[in-house]
Order: structure tokens, then C-alpha cells, then sequence
């Protein structure tokens, strides 16, 4: 399918939609600076040891591992990001009283810095923004964990009960939180179209969403760079930068509103 042709197909499902629920990947914010995982300039990568700090029994039980996680995490590109059109174009989706739920597998607070609602945000993996014990399951913003770094501290513990502290991410190993997951599904099941963007829809159970809104009826329109597991069966495939592509499908239902 051709790059232009895809766009006009998925504009007009688009535009056709009255709810519409979204799942968001890495994807969609490489182009604010924070780089994906498995992409060619990935994270795993360029480190392929770096996937060691994801695995929670290998950070709880190796003090080593958890301090290179924390010098990472003070020097991560999120803290300085900013969001781009791909976020602001879903903003506007929201603002045409469409968009019933933004389902997120990214840590960097992106669409809620670009405007959308924190109530139609779904976190799935969690937020980099806020801390969490492993014991005490307490959470503090990051940034006061982080100044604990920047002071000498090359693996703060708990300040309450002395756990270990880790970003208040999912983990490999870690369950992902029931309540936003059902949010999620019921969500999918609930839309007229799914719009799967910036994800290669290959990491469950996130990658379950589009097909339970295919089962219940809902167009799927895909918007990612690359090849995904849901090619062969979308309605309408966008192979395109983001930031160009998703302005491109959200605008014509705003200038129509005009």
C-alpha cells in the first residue's frame, strides 16, 4: 500500500469515527528525542545488556545493576522532552469529543504534558515520574529520589521502611496494573475504531487491545513506521512518520467541524 493511499483510507475511517480508543507505543515518541527500545538506534540495541535492568529479580537481587539503572535514569532524554504533533493531533481527537480512551505502553508523561486528559490516560507500563519501594509499595515523585543520586547516593533505599526503590515502571516479571488493563480492554471493546500508533503490537497483553476491538466490531487503522503484527489485518495501514501522518488523519474532522 502506498504511503499516501494508506493516509486517505485511514482519514476517512478517522473522520467517520464517533469513539475511538488509542494505543500509543515508543513509536510515537522517538521524534520528541526519547529513543525506542527496539528500533535501529533502540535502546536494547545499541546495549543489548541493558535489558538486564528490566527484569526485576535480576535489579532486586545485584546492588551493581540497580546503581548503573539509577545513573541512567538521571541522565534519561525524557526529563528534557517535549511533546510533538503526534501527541498534540491526539489532544485535538479529544477535543472533537471523540477520543473515549488513550491507552499508553510509554513511561514518559507525553500526552498528559501535551494536553490530554490524566482521566483518558492509560499508563500501562507505568510512569517514570514517580518512584516506588518494592516493601512498602509507597510512591514519591522521582524527582526527589533523583536529587538523592545527584547527592552522592548511588542506590537510595526507602526512606519509610528501607526497601529498594526502582521507577514506578513495569517490570519484566511485574503484572501490569488490573484496574487500567480492564480500563483498556473495555475501552476496545466499547469504540467504533482503534488506532494503534507507534507500537509494533508484538508485547502483551497490550498487543491484545486491537484485536478485542476487531472482535467486537471496530474498524483498526495502524499508524507506525514499521512493519506490525496487525498488518494483514487492519482496515487501514499508515506506514509514516508520526508527527506527519497522525496530524494529517486528526485535522480533516477538525477543519470539517469549522
Amino acid at each position: 500500500m502506498e504511503a499516501q493511499d494508506g493516509i486517505e483510507d485511514a482519514a476517512g475511517l478517522v473522520a467517520a469515527a464517533g469513539r475511538i480508543a488509542v494505543l500509543t507505543g515508543a513509536g510515537i515518541s522517538t521524534e520528541s528525542g526519547i529513543p525506542d527500545f527496539r528500533g535501529p538506534n533502540g535502546i536494547w540495541t545499541r546495549d543489548p545488556s541493558a535489558v538486564r535492568m528490566l527484569d526485576i529479580d535480576e535489579y532486586v537481587a545485584d546492588p551493581e545493576l540497580r546503581r548503573r539503572a539509577w545513573a541512567l535514569r538521571r541522565d534519561n532524554a525524557g526529563w528534557a522532552a517535549q511533546p510533538n504533533a503526534g501527541h498534540l493531533a491526539l489532544v485535538e481527537l479529544e477535543r472533537q469529543g471523540r477520543l473515549v480512551s488513550l491507552a499508553t505502553q510509554n513511561i514518559d508523561g507525553l500526552h498528559q504534558r501535551a494536553g490530554s486528559s490524566p482521566g483518558l490516560v492509560l499508563e500501562l507500563h507505568g510512569t517514570m515520574w514517580e518512584a516506588e519501594c518494592l516493601s512498602c509499595h509507597r510512591h514519591v515523585p522521582m524527582a526527589e529520589v533523583l536529587a538523592r543520586v545527584e547527592a552522592g547516593e548511588e542506590d537510595p533505599a526507602c526512606l519509610v521502611c528501607g526497601g529498594v526503590l526502582k521507577s514506578a515502571t513495569v517490570s519484566f516479571g511485574q503484572s501490569l496494573d488490573e484496574q487500567v488493563l480492564a480500563r483498556a480492554f473495555a475501552a476496545a471493546r466499547s469504540c467504533d475504531l482503534f488506532l494503534a500508533i507507534g507500537t509494533t503490537l508484538q508485547v502483551l497483553p497490550a498487543a491484545s487491545l486491537p484485536g478485542a476491538a476487531q472482535a467486537a466490531g471496530a474498524a483498526l487503522v495502524v499508524v507506525n513506521q514499521g512493519e506490525t503484527a496487525y498488518d494483514d489485518t487492519a482496515d487501514a495501514i499508515v506506514h509514516a512518520p508520526i508527527g506527519q501522518a497522525l496530524p494529517a488523519l486528526v485535522m480533516p474532522a477538525a477543519n470539517a467541524e469549522g
